[in-house]
């Protein structure tokens, strides 16, 4: 008999999507500026076309005033826990990617104590004091990354089932002056992950992650207001688009080739490609160039689902809301099938970036 492997599987997942549905039209009235301060010539209209063209953003989901981060992380646990059907007094760790803390929408603080993860595991009424709960703020790659550490938690033994979400409301940190705001909304993911034993290695086969700070660490900051008539005192996100663009086109796509030669998996085995879902045509972009990486030219249609055109860039929360989709049929076109390969990456402010080989069990 073959000795048995310890595979990372996802046995769960779950998420939770504000009801609020913003379209591209309810930006026609903003005054937007760039960051020198000057209004931007062009009619909001025509900001709002090229902004469509580029992103392939068409709306957005914000969370309702009476919710914060905490309680979209919330919700989306809850039904990764119902999923997997756990008891969630056996949770080892509850690990929470976010970047702002609760942010309310009556004001631009960030509120981080107690961390998320300690909320969320209160909302859960978790009376375990062995579930470990802690936050881990690594920009939009941060999810992945929660990941990646319940992987190394998993195969040590110390741990057998770990709940890993990422929860945002960027939309209360983002600045109605600046277009890049069109980009921004709310939502959360979660997944459990579980340590199981079988003569096959499945789930996570391999991981990647590199930081990237020498001239690249404030391309993703926060800043004020591009409005030279508001506070100076407030701050929003703000990111420099070019250098960005360029970076996720060269460093992704290389990252994912060397994460899957790590794994000893071929690209012709991948049959899917989650990617962090920042800019419709950045994301076609790098899977473009990963092709080209292998000498392909060839792209199978079905292979990189996309749902920034209804939800934006909920930042943390774009990988596990649409692995959610996928796994529960909600995404047409799209299933996933026991034994294929899929491969999820993301990057964002550090600069930061990550990918993870998984197999389907």
């Amino acid at each position: 008999m073959l000795p048995h492997t310890l595979s990372t599987v996802i046995t769960g997942s779950g998420r939770f999507l504000p009801t609020k549905i913003v379209p591209n039209e309810d930006f026609l009235e903003h005054s937007f500026f760039d960051a020198a301060g000057k209004k931007l010539p062009n009619s909001n209209e025509v900001i709002i076309q090229k902004f469509t063209q580029i992103t392939g953003i068409k709306e957005r989901r914000y969370a309702t005033d009476d919710l914060v981060a905490s309680d979209l992380g919330f919700r989306a646990a809850q039904e990764a826990i119902a999923d997997a059907g756990i008891d969630p007094e056996t949770l080892d760790y509850i690990i929470v990617a976010h970047n702002f803390g609760d942010v309310k929408a009556c004001s631009r603080r960030v509120d981080m104590m107690p961390p998320l993860a300690a909320r969320i595991k209160h909302k859960l009424q978790i009376a375990n004091p062995y579930t470990v709960a802690y936050d881990l703020p690594f920009g939009c790659p941060g999810w992945l990354q929660g990941v990646i550490q319940a992987h190394y938690y998993l195969q040590s033994g110390d741990a057998k089932r770990i709940l890993v979400i990422g929860t945002e409301t960027l939309s209360r940190v983002s600045d109605a002056h600046d277009r890049d705001s069109m980009i921004y909304s709310d939502g959360a993911g979660a997944v459990i992950l579980e340590a199981r034993p079988g003569e096959a290695k499945n789930g996570i086969l391999q991981h990647l992650t590199v930081s990237d700070t020498l001239t690249q660490a404030f391309w993703l900051n926060s800043s004020p207001s591009y409005n030279p008539d508001l506070s100076r005192e407030n701050l929003y996100i703000k990111m420099d688009g070019r250098k960005i663009y360029e970076y996720a086109l060269t460093r992704v796509p290389q990252l994912i080739k060397d994460c899957l030669d790590k794994a000893n998996i071929p690209l012709s085995e991948v049959k899917k490609v989650l990617i962090h879902q920042a800019n419709e045509k950045m994301d076609e972009a790098m899977l473009d160039r990963l092709f080209k990486l292998y000498g392909e030219e060839n792209i199978p249609v079905d292979i990189m689902p996309m749902t920034i055109g209804t939800l934006g860039n909920n930042s943390v929360a774009t990988l596990p809301v649409l692995y959610d989709l996928v796994a529960h049929g909600e995404m047409d076109g799209y299933r996933f099938q026991s034994g294929e390969v899929l491969v999820f990456a993301s990057v964002g402010a550090g600069m930061n970036a990550n990918a993870v080989v998984y197999r389907i069990p």
